[in-house]
């Protein structure tokens, strides 16, 4: 995540959905053979005509990331989700089209398949103090931080009144979102039955310091003031020893699964794997806005209901759906029935068409949405369908064809399926 703004600051103060703000991140990758290409700033170079950690293309920014080998796309300025992915999926073209002068092209999903973190380059140039100093106090040699892309949801608020409702709702959706975005299941060139490893090295990358992360979710607060006073300080106090002259001390350094952007009036979703096509990633943004809609009108349970639940509570359902994605059995009729599901236990892939139903029938989707909410219905999270295309013991030749069709996927905005399985007459 870069630290620009994807809702700026100075602007008027915008209210509870009145617009969004999305990143997405992608790998630089060499066009043969698919192996991480470090030249982020040689393609924004190309892009703006000079060097540069940020590049104003209308309605999306291209920013740089900590990584070389990672180029990150945002909405410049706060917008509607509608006709977004398709703005998104014409900077994926322009971008593609200058690295395919250099014989490079762009990867998705949230981690590169058999990248070796200690090869990583990082952001030489600008800002690199911040990525100098989170390297000299954490190591960022590591998949959780130099092999993993997001998409984040900047969701603003006005005032504490807001906050709070966003943050409650917010807090208490995150440990289900990997039953929906997962797409990371390979990891050093080998499945190993997790669905989404990159949350799971990231909820280790900052363990020197543990107040950093948390838990992962965010512990409920009931104000403005509160976050600070409870999260933001002591965690600005732990960084202290390890980082005297205040580089880190920055709301952006808290790195629990949702944060609050107060430069921004905005909180950010950060556990959201990023998809093999920016359509289908604004394609679960807005499923989440609807939901969090819904959440925050307090439909099924009120503000005080999410936060009585214990943060060790939802921390242990997010460590089950980084594993098990939308196969997770859920089967607490408590958190179930907090979002209308009138059953007593389920696999997450049933909650996820539950929700889907529900603000589908209140007209909260609109059909190209919802076509592709149907690909995730009828094929699973994309971790399952990489899992499915690559096998149990995947060589790296098949991992080459799978991610070459990956890339084939973003290049054409198209939702990546895994070849059905063999007939036998």
């Amino acid at each position: 995540m870069s630290e620009q703004a994807s809702i700026p600051s100075g602007k008027a103060t915008l209210g509870l959905f009145d617009a969004y703000g999305i990143e997405v991140e992608y790998m630089l990758v060499d066009g043969d053979s698919l192996d991480v290409a470090p030249a982020a700033d040689q393609l924004l170079e190309a892009a703006a005509g000079t060097l540069t950690d940020e590049f104003e293309n209308g309605a999306i920014a291209w920013n740089n990331e900590l990584a070389l080998h990672v180029i990150e796309f945002k909405c410049n300025g706060p917008q509607s989700l509608t006709g977004l992915g398709k703005e998104f999926a014409a900077n994926v073209a322009l971008a593609n089209t200058k690295l395919g002068r250099e014989g490079l092209r762009l990867m998705p999903t949230a981690m590169h398949p058999w990248m070796d973190p200690n090869d990583v380059e990082l952001w030489p140039h600008g800002t690199r103090i911040i990525y100098d100093t989170f390297d000299r106090i954490f190591s960022c040699k590591g998949h959780g931080w130099a092999n993993l892309q997001s998409m984040q949801i900047n969701l603003p608020f006005n005032g504490d009144e807001e906050f709070a409702r966003l943050h409650a709702a917010i807090r208490f959706l995150l440990p289900i979102l990997p039953g929906l975005a997962a797409s990371s299941p390979i990891i050093d060139a080998e499945r190993n039955g997790i669905l989404d490893n990159r949350l799971v090295v990231y909820r280790g990358n900052c363990a020197k310091i543990p107040s950093v992360t948390g838990e992962v979710v965010p512990e409920p607060m009931g104000s403005i003031g509160e976050y600070h006073e409870r999260l933001l300080e002591p965690l600005y106090r732990d960084l202290a020893p390890h980082d005297p002259e205040g580089v880190l001390r920055n709301e952006w350094v808290n790195a629990r699964g949702a944060i609050a952007r107060f430069d921004r009036m905005a909180i950010e979703i950060r556990v959201l794997d990023v998809q093999e096509t920016p359509v289908m990633d604004v394609a679960y943004a807005a499923l989440i806005v609807e939901v969090l809609k819904l959440m925050c009108a307090e439909e099924w349970l009120d503000r005080k209901g999410m936060n009585g639940w214990h943060t060790s509570e939802l921390g242990k359902l997010l460590t089950l759906t980084e594993r098990q994605a939308e196969g997770t059995g859920i089967g607490d009729k408590r958190y179930l029935s907090a979002f209308g599901f009138p059953g007593s236990s389920t696999e997450l892939k049933g909650l996820w068409e539950h929700l889907i139903e529900t603000v589908s029938a209140g007209g909260g989707i609109d059909v190209g949405t919802g076509r592709l909410l149907e690909h995730y219905m009828r094929h699973g999270t994309l971790a399952t369908r990489i899992g499915k295309a690559v096998g149990l013991l995947p060589t790296r030749a098949k991992l080459m064809r799978v991610y070459e069709d990956l890339c084939e996927a973003l290049a054409d905005s198209a939702p990546f399926a895994p070849p059905p399985p063999p007939r036998f007459e």
